[in-house]
């Protein structure tokens, strides 16, 4: 069997280098051709873009620092939030930070409640620092968390951020800079993963943030395309939070706000949504692959559920604009919720139509075109954004076995996509109380 998988694997390999190269992908790959390639070619000509603009900008230093107001939205994170909290005091930001943790179901929370007020005495003896602890006795869910905080945010820029989340001491000078444009409306911010030496899964998760986060926005803000503004770090301008009503009730409330946001910016010219890779928080990711299984889907679930059940009538230029339209129908639509079936299909077929020898050579060259997409993409990342390049080096070991895991993660999408197509999966989110969710109109 492993002397047909090596025979199949040369001949795919001679076809590539010989005058039938094109067949060969056609045949062997042609979702990588169709797909995946104008994508990987646009991210790696908007990383080259990105590093050509920055090396050549002058140094901007900002004449005004408006007041900055950071929502944290809090459950079950108990001492993890003071991690959260101390980051955001000792920013070096020299303008006011008002820090709102807020504590839903604090009943059942008090330990996250009474971490979160160990670290008012922190807050007091900092200038321009002020901690208000707020508590939700009644559990609401995330949705009714934001809303709480920014009804009583004071500060012009609102900031959404999660109670297991970390920020590098230079995030709100870096995302406030962007808000003195009066084009700017929101910031998506760049996310690490902070536990990323707990396993082998956090590593790999790891490697997912800085290529498709830290990289892959990286490259689509250069085309003003921004696929998503993270639920667990997002920056608004606060008059426009209020003038969309907030959050809407329900799940996946980070995507519902960047479409609605997005459909702002098509309809008003000079509006834009901007990604800065230098933004950075730390969040901790699922430490085991079961933890990691169920949140990919009940994310790939919503990912379903916002663009067909939601906003299945507003995916059209009109509303979008053209680049963004392209956006959610290649990135979004085509990208993260057919080419799960398309894998799925294809390894069907393979099975079906050849032996197991020959499918393991076709398999090893498709996991070599994907390794060596990844390796550019990862080496381009790492030479012309990457902040921190010398612990970022470590990741290379990782990029071998990352295919397989991309492979893993179609799979789990593919669940995902089908638990909501079914079972309506939306509707059994831990964001919220199931009472919440389905007082909802969706």
């Amino acid at each position: 069997m492993l002397y047909t998988a090596f025979i199949s694997f040369l001949t795919v390999m001679q076809g590539v280098f010989a005058s039938t190269w094109f067949e060969t992908l056609w045949r062997f790959i042609p979702f990588a051709i169709f797909l995946e390639l104008p994508l990987f070619l646009t991210v790696m000509f908007g990383i080259v873009r990105y590093a050509i603009v920055q090396n050549a900008a002058p140094a901007h230093v900002p004449r005004r620092f408006p007041k900055v107001s950071c929502v944290i939205t809090c459950y079950s994170e108990g001492l993890d939030v003071q991690r959260t909290i101390a980051s955001l005091v000792t920013q070096n930001y020299p303008g006011d930070i008002e820090i709102i943790p807020v504590i839903d179901g604090s009943r059942q929370n008090l330990d996250t409640w009474s971490a979160a007020r160990e670290c008012q005495e922190m807050a007091d003896r900092t200038p321009q620092r002020r901690l208000i602890v707020l508590p939700k006795w009644q559990r609401g869910g995330r949705v009714s968390s934001l809303n709480s905080g920014a009804m009583i945010a004071t500060g012009e820029i609102i900031m959404a951020l999660d109670g297991d989340t970390s920020f590098d001491n230079d995030m709100v000078y870096r995302a406030a800079a962007h808000f003195l444009d009066p084009g700017v409306i929101a910031v998506s911010g760049d996310l690490r993963v902070r536990n990323a030496a707990a396993s082998l899964i956090t590593r790999l998760q790891a490697v997912e943030y800085l290529v498709s986060i830290s990289g892959g926005k990286t490259g689509l803000a250069e085309f003003g395309i921004i696929n998503n503004i993270s639920g667990a770090f997002g920056i608004f301008r606060a008059g426009i939070l209020r003038h969309v009503l907030g959050w809407d009730a329900g799940t996946a409330e980070d995507l519902d706000m960047t479409q609605r946001l997005k459909q702002l910016c098509s309809q008003h010219r000079g509006l834009r949504i901007v990604f800065d890779p230098r933004v950075i928080g730390h969040t901790d990711a699922p430490p085991t692959f079961a933890e990691f299984f169920w949140q990919r889907v009940r994310w790939d679930g919503d990912l379903f559920y916002i663009y067909f059940r939601k906003y299945g009538k507003n995916l059209r230029p009109a509303l979008l604009g053209w680049p963004n339209f392209f956006s959610h129908l290649v990135g979004g639509v085509l990208f993260q919720l057919v080419m799960p079936f398309m894998i799925i299909i294809y390894m069907g077929v393979l099975l079906w139509r050849y032996d197991t020898g020959i499918i393991l050579g076709i398999l090893a060259f498709v996991y070599l075109v994907y390794f060596l997409f990844l390796t550019i993409l990862f080496t381009a990342f790492w030479l012309l954004v990457s902040e921190r390049p010398k612990s970022d080096a470590l990741y290379f070991l990782f990029l071998p076995i990352y295919p397989l895991y991309g492979l893993v993660s179609r799979f789990v999408a593919a669940i995902g996509i089908l638990n909501e197509i079914v079972n309506r999966g939306h509707l059994d989110s831990a964001m919220a109380p199931w009472w919440v969710l389905r007082k909802t109109k969706f």
